[in-house]
């Protein structure tokens, strides 16, 4: 059961990196065409009319796709002012405790997401103020896989403190 888990870990973590790779190849590519259209401005008076509208689904996409990743990582803003000064067990129980509620969350953002993004779909709405036309459902279809995959690792992480909690109360008892 354990090698079942740590494989399911370790495929996670691949989803999560290709994930955030994917997410800054769309930074990249924004970075370049926005640049691009600012020049084509300048220099020759004419405009790119898409790029707009797509560095637009790219921000959406950069933030949702690479969410897990920076979750990962510890990289999210943290206001641990109060934190740092708690013993390292009840850290551990605080950081359990908003990794679970977070990851409620996300399950019920995911759930109403995906819900929506069907909903769309099946209505075959469009973007009609656009220039690409888009498929409504294909620009919210990131927002149910991004909340599900910020909901897994939430539950990793509220998983880690909570033996990190467990340890610290086991390492306190023996001494």
């Amino acid at each position: 059961m354990k090698s079942l888990l740590t494989k399911a870990s370790s495929v996670f973590d691949r989803i999560i990196g290709y994930a955030a790779f994917l997410a800054a190849i769309m930074l990249v590519f924004a970075m370049l065409s926005v640049s691009a259209e600012v020049a084509e401005r300048s220099l020759i008076n004419c405009t790119t009319p898409w790029v707009m509208e797509i560095t637009e689904y790219i921000l959406l996409c950069m933030t949702l796709l690479a969410a897990a990743w920076v979750l990962k990582k510890e990289g999210h803003v943290k206001l641990d002012l109060v934190l740092n000064y708690l013993s390292p067990r009840s850290q551990a129980r605080i950081n359990t405790i908003t990794s679970i509620v977070n990851a409620v969350i996300f399950l019920v953002v995911t759930v109403y997401s995906l819900q929506t993004t069907l909903k769309l779909y099946q209505l075959g709405f469009y973007e009609t103020e656009t220039v690409l036309k888009t498929p409504k459902w294909i620009i919210t279809s990131v927002i149910p896989l991004g909340s599900l995959l910020l909901f897994i690792q939430l539950v990793r992480r509220s998983y880690g403190f909570l033996k990190r909690s467990r340890a610290s109360l086991s390492e306190k008892e023996s001494q």
